[in-house]
């Protein structure tokens, strides 16, 4: 059989325009990976890695993030696939490929130092009182507030710059004191944020009305030069409004205020708006709004920057908005929590605050209705002690931009966005198929400036059909690439791009989606899309990176081994049909059982079967104070927890390296003298009994967290809210279930640990520069281990009779980084294996299978003898239709 890196290798190759004979070809990576490189400093060389500036890419990665080198450190487990494995190590790629700079982007070392050394050198007072420090401090604000609006390009006079807890503070401050009446409109462009679409409540709340735009070019019959006002065209949407009864039949008169808004740049698609939008709304509304009653009236500029200004600040000297909202972690990664709202002066005077506190009060009076407001506009607005200390850090992040220069910054950005942009948009499966479907392109120039860096995309099958994104993300995470997923916070971006309809996103919703759930694909359409974004210091290896993750994981092509990938949905091989064998044979090899969910468990040579599977199988549980069930996934020190059963004393034992004292829990005796509860879990309702206050503090030090013990003591059936989905992946409960995930019996065999352990070996003979990996079955969390037959022989086997028990085959095991979690001299040690090399070849439409769920099956069974009994030794009879 030919191993998956063949595979993986030959598609990058051959789309790559090489070829690739055998999986030796891997030895010529490197130079390829230069030569790719050659060709885009070609093409990109003026614009990419800041070639005037003190420190060039390279160095810039090499002494300010070293932390993406070592991705181990982190508190998260990132994990690679086999062919990113080789990638990274003999290509010198980084150990970590961040691609969310438009979630936030990273902060330097060299920033993080500076803020370090202010903080502990000097001394910052409150800047409402006068002395020494606190003067200092203020003086320290002032000259933040000037940097912001140097930054776009705004004169003092005309701006000021009002601090916020960030940008979508900034927002809501000019939804809540914006002087809407029943007169005015609330305008914006379906490519907004939520944070902006929020305004709309404030304004509709007051009897304004409110609508969505979509901007397109207008048609032209002459020729010459055509400008930017006279080219717009507006689409208005549906018009919204509230309190109906109230409002007045007449048009809008000229005397109401009327705000439009629109960002910078899309944080959905990266598409960058024209500034020239700003001046087209404030001075020539009339002919834009042709027809429209919502003409009428003073039309004010909201510019949502939060994104825009990490690469391309807006001109506010050219583009006078009265409002533009920052978000400073967006533009250089600390500090989070803190933004701007630059307003233009006269636009800051229309404004109505109701809200006054400490530092916007110039006096009042504790008993009777008086209040003298500070004049200044930035302490009027400005509720109570702004975060001092952030703002002293700004200078620090603003120091770096100046030394690249932001139009340094967005050429350079730009260049790793195109490059990529450019192979992702052709490339091809086997049989002629696009593999990616890329949004935001638009051909008007008068309308949109160049793309940001931002790439927004959904991939396909060689049948057309869609990769749900979260396959996308979950594949992507495993091959040490971070990057974002969903719609973004973008609604009205996403329903356009993706084509969704009214009735499409009412369906979605009536199916059970929301924002960050995993519904990914309803009713054969994607709910949402990829997102890859590159920051100041990303470089080409991250980019490259991203291509060949795309390509080796979702492009499909045809190769000359014996297992064909026609679709990486079905990449999973099995031996060879062809060849003849002996029938084989199976025999039990261990029986585990697991009583508490996510502890240790204990091997036995016979142990009786129930209804629930084996008898006390996770039939207990933890639960922290907060009602969050704890599992190894979120507390790994669970593993470090050992349980052992006496069926004759009726007693569990639970022993932990935290607790001096062995903890003995009698299955009758034990239980508080509170009664019974209910808890849901998994679609399905348990009936629990919990325990004293000394069963809960001895958990409760083992796994370093207030938590209960409780004990499964009935359920009730539920339903299967994924129904018809792959088989194995849909929770089984059709019978009794105690505490488990998707099934009452995991079963694994030993030579497909066997084959999976030859693989992680191979990585190390493959040249990966770190220490062998060998797993047993026991990383797996098994109940039955098997020996016998050929290696995923059980994927194929619909039942089987082991002694005299029969059980139904409910289909593969979804396997999840808890595998990756290895108990070693008492400590939980966390690395990239084994699911890194089970996603090589073992990934079924973004699931990573190893093992089968299993029922018992007890319907011939009347009552409980020493014939429900599974005995070690005893020969497994499978079937397989």
């Amino acid at each position: 059989m030919i191993r998956s890196l063949s595979t993986l290798s030959c598609v990058s190759l051959a789309l790559s325009g090489f070829s690739c004979k055998n999986r030796h070809a891997q030895s010529n990576m490197t130079s390829n990976m230069d030569s790719d490189k050659e060709e885009f400093l070609r093409e990109f060389g003026d614009d990419y890695g800041y070639p005037n500036a003190p420190k060039n890419i390279d160095e810039i990665r090499a002494t300010e993030f070293k932390r993406l080198d070592h991705d181990g450190q982190l508190l998260f487990l990132f994990t690679y696939t086999f062919f990113e494995q080789i990638c990274s190590r003999k290509l010198g790629l980084p150990g970590l490929v961040y691609l969310d700079h438009a979630g936030t982007t990273l902060y330097s070392e060299t920033q993080m130092e500076a803020i370090f050394k202010g903080l502990t050198t000097s001394v910052f007072g409150n800047p409402h009182s006068q002395s020494d420090s606190s003067l200092a401090t203020a003086e320290i604000i002032r000259e933040a507030r000037q940097q912001v609006l140097d930054f776009c390009n705004a004169s003092a006079r005309d701006y000021k710059c009002i601090f916020t807890s960030g940008a979508t503070a900034a927002l809501k401050l000019v939804g809540e004191a914006f002087p809407w009446s029943s007169q005015s409109t609330f305008m914006y462009t379906m490519e907004n944020h939520n944070s902006v679409l929020g305004i709309r409540e404030y304004a509709l709340s007051k009897g304004a009305t409110s609508f969505a735009i979509d901007i397109e070019e207008a048609a032209h019959d002459g020729g010459g030069c055509k400008s930017p006002v006279s080219s717009i065209k507006v689409l208005q949407r549906p018009t919204l409004r509230r309190n109906e009864a109230t409002l007045l039949e007449e048009e809008p008169s000229g005397n109401a205020y009327n705000l439009f808004a629109f960002p910078s740049e899309c944080n959905f698609s990266g598409s960058r708006f024209s500034l020239h939008l700003v001046n087209t709304v404030k001075d020539d509304t009339a002919r834009v709004l042709e027809g429209s009653p919502y003409r009428k009236g003073r039309w004010m500029v909201l510019i949502d920057a939060a994104k825009g200004c990490a690469t391309k600040p807006p001109d506010l000297s050219k583009y006078q908005a009265d409002f533009v909202v920052i978000s400073f972690y967006k533009i250089f990664g600390y500090p989070t929590g803190l933004g701007a709202l630059v307003v233009r002066t006269e636009a800051a005077k229309l404004l109505k605050k109701s809200y006054f506190s400490g530092g916007t009060v110039a006096a009042s009076i504790a008993d009777i209705d008086f209040v003298k407001r500070r004049e200044g506009i930035e302490e009027f607005f400005e509720d109570g002690t702004i975060s001092f200390l952030s703002i002293a850090s700004l200078h620090h992040g603003f120091k770096i931009l100046n030394t690249l220069s932001m139009s340094a910054i967005s050429r350079h950005t730009a260049s790793l966005a195109t490059y990529a942009r450019k192979i992702l948009s052709t490339l091809r499966h086997g049989n002629g198929g696009y593999v990616c479907t890329l949004y935001g392109r638009h051909e008007s120039e008068v309308l949109y400036d160049e793309l940001g860096p931002i790439i927004s995309f959904n991939l396909k099958r060689p049948d057309g059909s869609w990769f749900g994104y979260r396959e996308v993300e979950k594949l992507a995470s495993l091959s040490g690439i971070q990057l974002r997923t969903g719609c973004f916070c973008n609604p009205g971006a996403c329903a356009k791009y993706l084509g969704l309809s009214h009735l499409d996103l009412l369906s979605n919703i009536k199916a059970g989606h929301v924002c960050w759930d995993d519904h990914d694909i309803v009713n054969g359409k994607p709910t949402g899309a990829v997102r890859v974004s590159f920051g100041y210091m990303s470089t080409f290896e991250d980019a490259k990176k991203l291509v060949n993750f795309i390509v080796s994981s979702f492009a499909s092509w045809p190769t000359q081994a014996e297992c064909v990938y026609l679709s990486r949905a079905r990449s999973i091989c099995f031996p060879d049909e062809g060849l003849k064998r002996s029938t084989p044979k199976y025999f039990l090899r261990s029986v585990i059982v697991y009583p508490i969910k996510s502890c240790g468990g204990f091997r036995v040579d016979s142990w009786p079967l129930s209804s629930t599977g084996l008898l006390h199988d996770r039939e207990w549980l933890l639960k922290s104070l907060s009602g969050e069930i704890l599992t190894q996934k979120k507390v790994p020190e669970m593993c470090l927890i050992s349980t052992f059963i006496d069926l004759n004393l009726g007693i569990l034992f639970v022993e932990s390296p935290r607790c001096k004292v062995k903890l003995q829990i009698r299955f009758e005796t034990d239980f508080s003298t509170a009664g019974g509860d209910e808890l849901d879990l998994y679609s399905q309702r348990y009936e629990v009994r919990g325990y004293d206050n000394e069963v809960s503090i001895w958990f409760s030090n083992a796994v370093g967290r207030p938590c209960t013990l409780l004990r499964c003591s009935g359920s009730k059936n539920s339903f299967c809210p994924e129904r018809g989905k792959t088989k194995g992946m849909c929770r089984d409960v059709e019978t009794k279930l105690n505490f488990v995930n998707g099934a009452q019996l995991l079963l694994i065999s030993e030579e497909s640990v066997s084959d999976l352990n030859k693989r992680l070996s191979l990585n190390v003979q493959e040249g990966l520069e770190r220490p062998p990996i060998q797993v047993n079955p026991m990383r797996f969390r098994p109940n039955l281990v098997i020996s016998g037959g050929a290696p995923y022989a059980e994927d194929e086997w619909r039942s089987l009779k082991i002694g005299n028990q029969n059980f139904v085959a409910l289909g593969g095991c979804n396997r999840c980084q808890m595998i990756n979690l290895n108990h070693q001299e008492g400590e939980v040690r966390r690395s990239r294996e084994p699911l890194a090399t089970l996603a090589s070849y073992r990934r079924v439409k973004g699931t990573i299978l190893f093992g089968i769920l299993l029922r018992y099956d007890n319907s011939d069974e009347v009552g409980q003898d020493m014939d429900s009994w599974l005995q070690v030794g005893q020969e497994v009879h499978p079937k397989t239709d």
